[in-house]
């Protein structure tokens, strides 16, 4: 099975099965754990029950042995096992939205300003999983890591999604190679492509010429003090774009800006964001992609700092983090939209309610 395939780390005088270190792991931070001191008494709390799922020959590993164990075990093994495991709860990603992006281990960089880590994750909006990540020691090297993490994955048939820092040509590449579209944000970084970009949509806005009627779209939001309105247009006549012969597949220019009235500060802000695609889909759709980009912050950034406490670890060992880090992610996906500190403590609270929820971890522990 997945997770039992693990290549263990340890010499031959090992106590504890390895399989049931990284169970009890994944219990443990699906409850809420955030230290190895947490995990160890976590299990120690849940010994009868958790001896009627595992082997434990010498009972319930020290919060050292999960120190150890963790900062041993192989991220690039484990990261395997774990996509593994994932392709079987998201076997089919055709028609997906895939977000991209970074993050900072803040805790681990607090601790220790050597040890400064940075992942890229990837993120199935249609799933609510992360598929995948990749390590890097800073945001600039993203550029680099994306089309590692690229690689990895299975996008055929899938619309992956990146902030500017991923704009570039080699990864536009690489995704219509690897069968995917994309839809790339514009920004600076490419400064004559964006500013040829800008030009054309006021050139449009000057002239009082407008795009087909499916090339725009119009949606309001309000909610939390706040009326938004956000314009979506649409051009897919690039003939003209100087670049475009320089971008695999690109077929479209996205603009969209959005206006908000702050109502309680009774103030409005405006923000006109450009991207660039491969597809030619309706503006409607367009704005759709975009806005699902967003999952990868709120469902999982700030899923992983606010219920899993990841900015606040003080875990700092570069594998340890790293391995921690998809212990948190392991149990994000079990916990998929249910991810509120309320489930972690149901979780911990009900044997039963963790029981269902780690079905699908436990058949491949064993």
């Amino acid at each position: 099975m997945f997770f039992s395939g693990l290549e263990d780390p340890r010499g031959e005088n090992r106590r504890h099965l390895l399989g049931d270190i990284v169970f009890i792991a994944c219990c443990a931070v699906i409850c809420g754990a955030e230290s190895w001191d947490d995990i160890e008494l976590y299990g120690q709390s849940k010994l009868e029950w958790l001896e009627t799922q595992l082997s434990l020959p010498h009972g319930i590993p020290s919060d050292d042995t999960f120190r150890r164990v963790f900062n041993a075990l192989d991220p690039k093994k484990f990261e395997e096992a774990f996509r593994s495991w994932i392709s079987e709860l998201a076997s089919r990603v055709a028609g997906d939205i895939i977000a991209i992006d970074g993050k900072r281990l803040r805790g681990a960089f607090r601790a220790s300003k050597e040890s400064l880590i940075h992942q890229v994750s990837a993120w199935s909006c249609h799933h609510q999983l992360v598929l995948g990540q990749v390590r890097t020691d800073s945001k600039s090297n993203e550029i680099t890591a994306i089309p590692e993490l690229l690689k990895l994955l299975d996008i055929k048939g899938a619309v992956i999604t990146i902030d500017a820092m991923g704009t570039q040509k080699k990864i536009a590449k690489q995704i219509v190679e690897q069968g995917a579209d994309y839809v790339l944000a514009l920004k600076g970084n490419h400064s004559t492509l964006q500013r040829d970009v800008i030009d054309y949509f006021s050139y449009l806005q000057q002239q009082g010429l407008s795009v087909p009627v499916d090339c725009v779209h119009e949606s309001v939001d309000k909610g939390h003090g706040r009326l938004e309105v956000r314009r979506c247009e649409v051009v897919t006549d690039i003939e003209w774009l100087q670049d475009r012969s320089r971008w695999a597949g690109l077929r479209s220019l996205i603009k969209i800006q959005s206006e908000v009235q702050h109502l309680k500060e009774q103030r409005t802000t405006t923000e006109t964001r450009y991207y660039i695609s491969s597809l030619t889909h309706s503006a409607e759709t367009f704005s759709h992609i975009i806005r699902s980009h967003w999952q990868i912050e709120n469902n999982l950034h700030w899923v992983l700092d606010v219920c899993f406490s990841e900015d606040a670890s003080l875990i700092h060992s570069p594998n340890a983090a790293e391995n921690f880090s998809l212990l948190r992610k392991i149990a994000l996906g079990l916990l998929k939209q249910d991810s509120t500190k309320g489930s972690l403590k149901r979780a911990g609270w009900s044997n039963s309610f963790l029981l269902s929820i780690i079905s699908s971890l436990h058949s491949h522990m064993s």
